[in-house]
């Protein structure tokens, strides 16, 4: 079981004071991460014009700050097909890095997945694969790609908890049932955070958390910045 902070993601600039959008606040936010107890690190790289960006550029700079702030640290980024918006610049851009990183997440639900999969798999990077819904399960295992994952990541966006959960035990039941035998790292988003750090931590899967994910602690108030978050959801590992 881990820890690992999204520290960025795709948030606007004016989402949180703290909220890193270039490789050298990456680094300080990833670094301070680390030493609040995150285990790993999951990064959404950003351009000059702090939009983000899967261009090689772009990529190895953010991924090569990463290193030098966080030796021996599993990084892991994005490939969300919004990014991009063109399937062939994604998987073209891919093909460019040179600074790779050890994991990349892909959402099964993006029409290229099976693309962006092989892709990263012929360059060497692991892949964590996303399912947001029972579908998006479903097509991992129709792929074959179930047991050739690093991890599955379970990423639930409904915000009802009653809901979420539901979300959340149906794909854990496909998983299952097509024998799909991979570690699980579960998270939520925003009001969904807490909830499902603790749901993680009873049923000793992963969990993530960080300015990707929400900017409030468990008791409401707003962190100070993504190892705050990451030193709370530690806590509730301790405890639980």
């Amino acid at each position: 079981m881990i820890v690992q902070a999204c520290i960025n993601g795709a948030r606007p600039a004016d989402f949180h004071p703290a909220l890193p959008l270039d490789a050298n606040a990456m680094a300080r936010e990833g670094a301070a991460s680390i030493a609040a107890g995150a285990a790993e690190l999951h990064v959404h790289a950003r351009g000059a014009d702090g939009r983000e960006s899967l261009a090689p550029e772009t990529m190895d700079r953010t991924v090569a700050a990463l290193r030098r702030a966080c030796p021996g640290t599993l990084i892991g980024v994005s490939t969300g097909a919004w990014i991009e918006k063109d399937d062939r610049r994604t998987l073209a851009a891919i093909a460019g890095w040179n600074e790779l990183p050890d994991y990349a997440s892909v959402n099964l639900s993006e029409a290229a997945a099976p693309e962006v999969m092989e892709t990263l798999r012929g360059r060497g990077v692991g892949i964590e694969a996303g399912l947001a819904s029972i579908g998006d399960a479903l097509r991992l295992a129709s792929l074959d790609h179930g047991r050739r994952v690093l991890r599955v990541l379970i990423e639930i966006s409904e915000q009802a908890q009653d809901e979420a959960f539901a979300v959340a035990d149906g794909i854990e039941k496909v998983l299952q049932r097509e024998g799909i035998r991979r570690s699980i790292l579960l998270h939520g988003e925003d009001a969904t955070v807490w909830p499902f750090v603790e749901r993680a931590a009873a049923r000793k899967f992963s969990t993530r958390v960080g300015l990707e994910d929400g900017k409030e602690l468990p008791d409401g108030s707003v962190a100070d910045g993504n190892a705050a978050l990451v030193r709370a959801a530690i806590g509730i590992y301790r405890t639980g």
